[in-house]
């Protein structure tokens, strides 16, 4: 690249609109794998190789956009630039909608393993039964919770009718949703033994994690879309120590 381009201004305004590009991308990134889907419900959704795509391309065309139409004294430089930036903020914008759409937003206790609820899987026809904090999900990253099958054998009978039809099943439904607390029982009672996770894992990387959380003794599987994973527990408290990337089948 000469000397000649790297001082135009053409190559300064391609500069700022890169850095600026930049700027939101890594703000974008951090609230994506940082807050949305923390280490590691990215790998067990699925979301990665979607985003950086999305991401990398949407950084990379507008500030290139900018670079072949950008000429001091062009009659419609303004009407230029300001389409270019209305598309990048658009196809941002929809990138920013569709991966807060599909965020974790529930981890939810179902039976016998917890369930990655997402954000657009919710399924909010009695949200008004719903406990206040359970009714709306929230933006700061996935919460514990635990699914309690209806009272009502009405209630119950519909609910499995409908899961079998391919319908919302007890983790989708927030009005069912109670404090890990008050399943504690049913946690202790179906939590393994991490003697087990040998079956289905190489015994040397399953040692190298739990070598990272030595207060856990026992695990339950997650169910998510892209890659089941291992949940954590201590069995004494039935409380949740981490989410790792171990296989539990």
């Amino acid at each position: 690249m000469s000397q000649s381009l790297l001082a135009s201004p053409r190559f300064k305004v391609f500069s700022i609109h890169l850095c600026g590009s930049a700027l939101v991308a890594l703000a974008m990134l951090l609230l994506v794998f940082w807050v949305w889907y923390p280490a590691p419900l990215h790998e067990a959704v699925g979301v990665t190789s979607i985003f950086m795509l999305l991401l990398g391309v949407d950084v990379i065309i507008g500030p290139l956009l900018t670079l072949l139409v950008f000429k001091v004294g062009k009659k419609t430089l303004v009407f230029d630039m300001a389409v270019i930036l209305l598309l990048q903020f658009s196809a941002f914008a929809y990138g920013v909608w569709t991966v807060a759409e599909g965020r974790p937003a529930w981890l939810v206790f179902n039976v016998d393993r917890f369930d990655v609820v997402r954000a657009l899987d919710i399924d909010d026809r009695r949200i008004e039964h719903a406990l206040p904090e359970y009714r709306v999900a929230s933006f700061m990253g996935p919460q514990w919770v635990a699914a309690d099958s209806p009272a009502d054998p009405e209630l119950r009978q519909a609910l499995i009718f409908e899961a079998t039809t391919g319908g919302s099943d007890l983790p989708q439904r927030p009005d069912l949703y109670r404090p890990l607390s008050d399943m504690a029982s049913s946690i202790k009672e179906r939590a393994m033994p991490l003697e087990r996770l040998s079956l289905f894992n190489d015994s040397k990387r399953v040692s190298a994690v739990l070598d990272q959380w030595k207060e856990a003794d026992a695990w339950m599987p997650l169910m998510a879309g892209a890659s089941p994973m291992v949940v954590l527990i201590r069995r004494e408290t039935a409380g949740v120590i981490a989410i790792v990337d171990l296989q539990p089948w």
